[in-house]
């Protein structure tokens, strides 16, 4: 479809044409005071000469490749050409026959607007509706049962055919009540649209209706005679067409809404009347045959389609239900939530807005699958519904967030129902066999103080909740100095994604300490944030962060690489050292995990024990299946697999009899009261007691001092790590410190105690011994 040509000043067309018709209607008038006919009926012809004039121009407007402008200048033309010839065959005779050749223009009007609103249809749905189509039928069956009526006194003979002139004369007001039919049926239609002031067209087919059917009584009565105000309906009905097609081509207009709801059965409706009023009348007087049969079929055509109606009626009631409740859980949803929330506040009750977010989700999807996930979902909506009174609102806003909206809270009452929904949560759930624990945060906002709408309440309550889950407090009540908080945890956010694309993050390097010899065989990796303005930023500054983000897996990466890189260089300078890079659940759901890091070893010449992979037992407990594949992949390939903070997480030891492991790391929660608890220290040798007899190697982290390390020493812990060694420094750091020490110094640290004392650096100073 071109697009339209710019619009220029036709103005002075419709300020002509207004003159015009304002004439048309003041020379019939006047004829009675000695006005000549010829001059009303001059009139009238002319202004409908403008009117084709105007939809011509705007055919040329519009250019070509479209048919509803032509069609609609072309039946316009038609009828001007018609009442043109009329008046000029008529010359000084009163009247002439009917019909005549006149006629034949006044006749093709009709079939043109019909073929115009037909391409109307078409361009919009590319196709014939059937409620249009329905519409349409049942209003033209309604329309011309009542004319069969009105008109039956034109239609009626002796008992033979009705006349050509009487047939002609019918066909006026019949084609006119069509084409209303098939307008309304358009007008009602869902998705369609006449265009801008398509009223203008009602009135104006409305307005040809009348006259048309007052022609009728006239020709085949007292007879027709031009230059009469009948005259002067066909000029209006024209020109109130022309101006219909004029604005609807506009290309700053908008089309029209089409009709909705009860609108939509106007046209079935009075179709309906119209057939009941003909069968009553029938039931009391003599009335054409053919009103009762159109009448019959109008009442038939209008049950069809109400009962389509009310079809479609129960399809929008459903899909209104379905698109405010949430598949999963059938809890309303978000469009429910702002749907129904400010209806609720606007009653003036205090009330508050708990935004609840499950913590950890993410490895509940990744660990156990998606369709665990989705199953605590909806056990988590059961017990949040149990928990809430009758006028509460539920509602799942998406992923693992949840709202509640509490009536008739304060403060306290929001926390003592934040409390009980945390209880709640705290019972055990079961999924794929494992009984699974969950926690949450909820952010709490107050209305009205704290907000006058659901989008404040919101924004306050979800930086609420990202306090609480920071601060891990359970809930918390939003407070103005959040804002601070949400502000800097977008802004670390996104610098974060610009940190990972531009290099930003660096590594630090801790030694693992041989305890019986002091021999250095390997390192820790432990990622930093070189921030360009906040300065070195340790894990607990992002970390988390990236793990709810999403960006674990590529922070993951980015490490990995980083440390391969490293043990390439000390490789190259004839000090090979194993490197271990902390993994988490989210990072190891990849199944080409395995072969990803076969081929960084490969491509940097490392044999497979330059690496070391430490996991969690959270993540070796909350998918076996899954670990016990990735591990034993990586374990194949020669990648020696350690459980980073042994003792911390679930209780169960079956993942060492299962499991490819070849490394504990005691936590620093046992190491460090070691040395004045003799239960810890018991604890502790049992631990290294129970690896040893698994064929585990023991390293111990935290080592803070120099009694711990000969405590971990005598009982047998192979390896250790801490700042009594070593901080977590930069690699070039760490190769001076390396460098500077001496083979004396190992048998110091073996025997320390009897050898003089070493001396803690600073965080930026490595510590050198002997």
């Amino acid at each position: 479809m071109p697009a339209l040509r710019p619009r220029r000043s036709h103005t002075w067309l419709l300020w002509l044409l207004g003159v015009l018709v304002v004439c048309s209607v003041v020379t019939p008038l006047l004829t009675g005071v000695g006005m000549p006919v010829a001059v009303a009926a001059g009139a009238n012809v002319l202004a409908q000469w403008v009117t084709a004039v105007v939809c011509w121009v705007e055919v040329r407007r519009v250019g070509t490749g479209r048919y509803l402008e032509p069609l609609v200048a072309s039946a316009v033309t038609a009828f001007a050409a018609g009442h043109t010839g009329y008046l000029v065959t008529l010359g000084g005779a009163p009247a002439l026959p009917f019909p005549s050749l006149a006629d034949a223009g006044h006749l093709l009007f009709n079939p043109l607007i019909l073929a115009a609103l037909f391409v109307l249809v078409y361009r919009q749905l590319r196709t014939l509706s059937w409620p249009v189509t329905l519409d349409s039928a049942v209003g033209v069956f309604g329309a011309a049962a009542v004319l069969s009526v009105v008109l039956g006194p034109v239609l009626e003979t002796d008992g033979g055919m009705p006349s050509l002139a009487a047939l002609v004369a019918v066909a006026y007001p019949s084609w006119d009540l069509t084409m209303m039919a098939v307008v309304a049926g358009i007008a009602s239609a869902r998705g369609l649209s006449v265009g801008r002031n398509w009223n203008l067209l009602i009135l104006g087919l409305f307005i040809f209706t009348v006259t048309d059917t007052l022609f009728a009584f006239r020709v085949t009565g007292p007879g027709f005679t031009i230059g009469t105000p009948l005259d002067l309906g066909w000029t209006v009905g024209l020109a109130l067409i022309a101006v219909w097609l004029r604005s609807s081509t506009l290309p700053s207009s908008r089309p029209s809404r089409p009709v909705r709801g009860a609108w939509a059965m106007v046209v079935p409706s009075i179709a309906m009347s119209c057939g009941l009023v003909v069968l009553v009348t029938a039931s009391r007087v003599d009335v054409p045959i053919t009103a009762v049969v159109l009448a019959s079929l109008a009442l038939i055509g209008a049950s069809i389609r109400t009962a389509l109606a009310f079809r479609d009626l129960g399809r929008m009631v459903n899909l209104r239900t379905q698109t405010r409740t949430d598949d999963l859980t059938g809890l309303p949803n978000r469009r429910s939530l702002y749907a129904d929330v400010p209806g609720l506040l606007a009653g003036g009750n205090r009330r508050a807005l708990l935004v609840l977010d499950l913590d950890r989700f993410k490895e509940v999807n990744d660990s156990l699958g998606h369709d665990a996930g989705d199953r605590l979902l909806v056990q988590v909506g059961a017990r949040l519904s149990a928990q809430l009174g009758p006028d509460d609102l539920l509602a799942r806003l998406g992923g693992d967030e949840f709202a509640i909206l509490l009536d008739g809270a304060e403060a306290a009452d929001a926390e003592t129902a934040a409390v009980m929904v945390l209880d709640a949560l705290a019972v055990p759930f079961t999924l794929a066999g494992i009984a699974l624990t969950t926690t949450a945060s909820i952010g709490i906002a107050l209305y009205p103080a704290q907000g006058a709408d659901l989008t404040v309440l919101l924004r306050k309550a979800d930086m609420a909740m990202y306090k609480a889950k920071s601060a891990r407090t359970g809930h918390h009540v939003y407070r103005s100095t959040d804002d601070s908080h949400g502000d800097t945890r977008l802004r670390t956010l996104e610098e974060l994604r610009n940190a990972l694309a531009e290099n930003e993050l660096v590594l630090h390097f801790q030694p693992k300490i041989e305890l019986a010899t002091g021999a250095v065989q390997g390192v820790e990796a432990l990622v930093r944030w070189q921030h360009p303005t906040r300065g070195l930023l340790y894990p607990d500054a992002f970390l988390e962060l990236a793990e709810e983000s999403g960006l674990m897996p590529g922070l993951t990466q980015v490490v990995l690489a980083q440390a391969l890189d490293q043990a390439a260089r000390w490789q190259a300078q004839g000090t090979p050292l194993s490197v271990a890079v902390n993994f988490s659940g989210s990072s190891l759901v990849d199944e080409s995990l395995p072969e990803r890091i076969a081929a960084m070893l490969l491509a940097r010449a490392l044999p497979s024990s330059a690496l070391q992979v430490e996991v969690t037992e959270d993540f070796l407990m909350a998918d076996r299946a899954r670990a016990h594949d990735i591990l034993s992949r990586l374990r194949v390939r020669g990648v020696r697999i350690a459980v980073d903070d042994f003792g911390t997480g679930y209780s169960s030891l079956a993942y060492l009899r299962d499991l490819p492991i070849d490394q504990l790391k005691l936590d620093r929660s046992f190491v460090s009261p070691m040395t004045d608890d003799p239960r810890a220290a018991a604890l502790v040798s049992s631990t290294v007691i129970l690896a040893h007899s698994l064929g585990l190697t023991m390293v111990a982290e935290g080592i803070e001092d120099a009694e711990a390390y000969a405590a971990l020493a005598r009982f047998g812990c192979d390896q250790g790590q801490g700042y009594y060694m070593s901080r977590p420094v930069p690699a070039a750091d760490f190769d001076l410190w390396l460098a500077r020490r001496h083979p004396e110094s190992q048998a110091l640290w073996r025997d320390h105690g009897a050898g003089d004392p070493i001396t803690l650096p600073s965080s930026e100073e490595p510590l050198v011994l002997g």
